[in-house]
């Protein structure tokens, strides 16, 4: 078995991931504190999840294609992101990113505001409220968002086949692969990558558990 697409998968979802993880945790900090016009703004943040991916793709392409506003920019420097390793990045940068700005901003929503407003009383800046009080205590939730990101990313099929295409060894994933193993009429193929497919996710959900455990646990303790 060709074992590029399991590479190409961990790397792009690593990577999806991590930017998920810092833009989604930013996104959830900031709309904690609007109260006007925060629905439409929640909504829009919100969006790719709902989207169908096909969707999602065609608005990517609008964005980073030769003719995109951003695409186009890149272009003038001989950069471009179209049927690129990067593009994969992107698209499951884009499609991860509400999973895990949704679950960190119903944590913070679930804080207790007196714990917040005793801390500013007591002199603390925002910046360290946020790390010293609501990011701990949101730890459980951030987490949980953290798995979720990363098994969307994992499994981001739609937007990625849109913006980089199906070239092998470069942008082919494994969700990619299983496709393009049916469309060739590969069973055996196919039923091998939907197995390594399934043993990656099912691990990310039992780590997710573990870690919402062991967190309960630590918080029950310094009850």
């Amino acid at each position: 078995m060709d074992c590029t697409p399991i590479i190409i998968s961990i790397k792009t979802t690593a990577l999806a991931t991590f930017f998920a993880f810092i833009v989604g945790l930013f996104a959830a900090s900031k709309v904690r504190k609007i109260k006007k016009f925060r629905g439409i703004i929640d909504g829009l943040l919100t969006l790719p999840m709902v989207l169908p991916p096909t969707v999602v793709g065609f608005f990517l392409i609008l964005i980073f294609g030769k003719n995109g506003w951003i695409g186009s920019l890149l272009d003038k420097v001989d950069i471009s992101v179209m049927f690129s390793w990067q593009a994969t990045v992107i698209a499951a940068t884009v499609v991860a990113f509400p999973l895990m700005y949704r679950a960190t901003l119903s944590t913070f929503d679930d804080m207790d505001e007196n714990i917040i407003f005793a801390a500013r009383t007591l002199g603390l800046s925002e910046m360290r409220i946020f790390w010293t009080i609501i990011f701990p205590n949101s730890l459980s939730g951030i987490m949980a968002g953290t798995v979720l990101a990363l098994a969307r990313a994992l499994g981001e099929f739609g937007a990625t086949m849109m913006l980089a295409g199906n070239i092998k060894g470069k942008t082919q994933t494994i969700s990619i692969a299983i496709y393009t193993a049916m469309q060739a009429g590969d069973r055996q193929t196919a039923y091998e990558w939907t197995i390594v497919m399934m043993i990656m996710s099912f691990s990310m959900m039992i780590a997710m558990n573990y870690f919402n455990k062991r967190n309960k646990k630590i918080i029950k303790t310094a009850k």
